[in-house]
C-alpha cells in the first residue's frame, strides 16, 4: 500500500503506518519546524511545505488509487477540551477537516484514516465528527469509528484519539481491539534508562544512563549508544520550589497557597499543571507543555524532549529539529506512532486479504485449469 499524510505534524501516524507496512510517498505539513523534522525521518517520502490550501490545489495520481490510502489529522487545537475559549464552529481551524476531504474527492484512495482528539466528539455536540463521516459517506466510503486509547496498544500513556477508518465501496473493518495478552507499560520501564538531567538542560545528544531492563525501553534504543532530545525547559527558582512540594499523582493543589501567589485564583488551574507522573503507572496525556507543565516522576523538573518523545512511543532515532519549544509542541500534537500502527495493521490486513479474494481463481476457472494440466 503506498500513504499519503496529510496535516502530517512531525510525522507520528506515518511512522505508524510504515510500522505496518504502508510506503509514505507524499506529505504535507506547514509549520516549517515540524515539516524539518519530518524530512529529516522521511528521507524516501516527497515532504511539501503548504498550507490547507495546497491540499485542495493537489493532485497526486502517480499511483493506483485502489492501492492508496490517504491519512491525517488536521489541526485540532479547536477541539482540545483544554482550549474551552475556542471550542466550537466560530474557531476557523476547525473546519481544516473540509480540506482533508477535497483531497479524497480528487483521487479517490481506496482507504482514508481520519484521527483527531477526542474532543472533536465534544465540541458543538459533535458536529464536525459526524460531518467528517457524513462527507466521507457522501463519496461512497464506508465507514468505522471510535475512540482508542494509546495505553491499550503499547504506549505508556493513557491517551485517547478519535479514528475513522474508511473505505471505497466497501465495509470498512472495524477499528482495532487491544491485543489479548496486553499488558500496560509504565513511565518507569519507558524512561528509567535515559540520563539524569537538571533544570534548562542543553545538551541534546547524551549516552544512555544504564542498560535498558524493559522491553519497551529495549525497542526504543534499538541498538544505539547514545540519543538525543536530552533538552530541558528552564524554570524560574520559585517555581522549582514548586517541584518539590508535589508527590507522584499530585499537582498544583499539592503546593502551599503561600508559594502561589501569582496566580489570581488557583482553583481555576487545571489538573495538569504541575502534575507529577507516576514511575508505576502509565502518563497522563503529554500535551501542550508549558499548559500541562508535567513533572518528571523522580527529578524536580519537566519532562526532556526525549522523555516525552519515548511516552509517545518514538523510537530514540527519530530526531526533532528546531528550538526547544517547538520540539515540544511536535512531541505534544503527534499520534504516538505505535497506536497508529495498530490501526495501519488493521486497514492492511483487510486490503491483502481483499486482494487474494480478487486475484483467487474461481472454481471453474481452477476446474478448467486442472483438465488442461491433466
Amino acid at each position: 500500500m503506498i500513504g499519503v499524510d496529510l496535516f502530517s505534524g512531525a510525522g507520528g501516524m506515518s511512522l505508524g503506518a510504515e510500522w505496518a507496512g504502508v510506503k509514505v510517498k507524499l506529505a504535507l505539513e506547514l509549520e516549517q519546524s515540524a515539516f524539518s523534522t519530518y524530512s529529516r525521518n522521511h528521507p524516501n517520502c516527497l515532504t511539501l511545505r503548504g498550507d490547507a490550501q495546497s491540499i485542495f490545489d493537489l493532485r497526486w495520481a502517480s499511483t493506483d488509487p485502489s492501492d492508496l490510502v490517504v491519512f491525517g489529522g488536521p489541526p485540532c487545537q479547536g477541539f482540545s477540551t483544554s482550549n474551552q475559549r475556542t471550542r466550537s464552529k466560530k474557531n476557523k481551524n476547525n473546519w481544516l477537516y473540509q480540506a482533508f476531504i477535497a483531497f479524497v474527492r480528487n483521487v479517490r484512495p481506496a482507504w482514508v484514516v481520519f484521527e483527531n482528539v477526542r474532543g472533536i466528539l465534544e465540541t458543538e455536540g459533535g458536529m464536525f465528527a459526524k460531518q467528517v463521516e457524513a462527507d466521507l459517506k457522501k463519496l461512497g466510503y464506508f465507514t468505522s469509528s471510535g475512540l482508542l486509547n494509546a495505553a491499550d496498544f503499547g504506549v505508556p500513556q493513557v491517551r485517547s484519539r478519535f479514528f475513522i477508518i474508511a473505505r471505497h465501496g466497501q465495509a470498512a473493518p472495524p477499528l482495532p481491539k487491544p491485543p489479548c495478552q496486553a499488558r500496560v507499560v509504565t513511565v518507569a520501564e519507558a524512561i528509567e534508562d535515559l540520563p539524569k538531567l537538571h533544570i534548562g538542560a542543553e545538551e541534546s545528544i547524551l549516552p544512555y544512563a544504564r542498560a535498558a531492563k524493559s522491553t519497551y525501553a529495549k525497542r526504543m534504543r534499538g541498538g544505539l549508544k547514545k540519543c538525543s532530545g536530552h533538552l530541558v525547559s528552564r524554570n524560574a527558582s520559585y517555581v522549582v520550589k514548586r517541584y518539590a512540594k508535589i508527590p507522584p499523582g499530585g499537582n498544583w493543589a499539592n503546593v502551599p497557597q503561600s508559594m502561589m501567589k501569582n496566580y489570581a485564583d488557583r482553583t481555576r488551574c487545571h489538573t495538569g499543571i504541575y502534575k507529577r507522573l507516576v514511575p508505576d503507572k502509565p502518563s497522563v496525556v503529554i500535551g501542550n507543555f508549558r499548559k500541562n507543565m508535567l513533572i518528571h516522576p523522580t527529578e524536580d523538573r519537566g519532562l526532556s524532549v526525549r522523555e516525552a518523545a519515548r511516552l509517545q512511543s518514538f523510537p530514540d532515532n527519530f530526531v526533532f529539529e528546531g528550538s526547544i519549544g517547538l520540539q515540544q509542541q511536535q512531541v505534544g500534537n503527534a499520534v504516538p506512532p505505535l497506536l497508529a500502527q495498530a490501526v495501519f495493521a488493521t486497514v492492511v490486513r483487510a486490503h491483502a486479504a481483499s486482494k487474494r479474494s480478487k486475484n483467487k481463481p474461481s472454481k471453474a476457472a481452477s476446474n478448467i485449469s486442472h483438465r488442461n494440466k491433466a
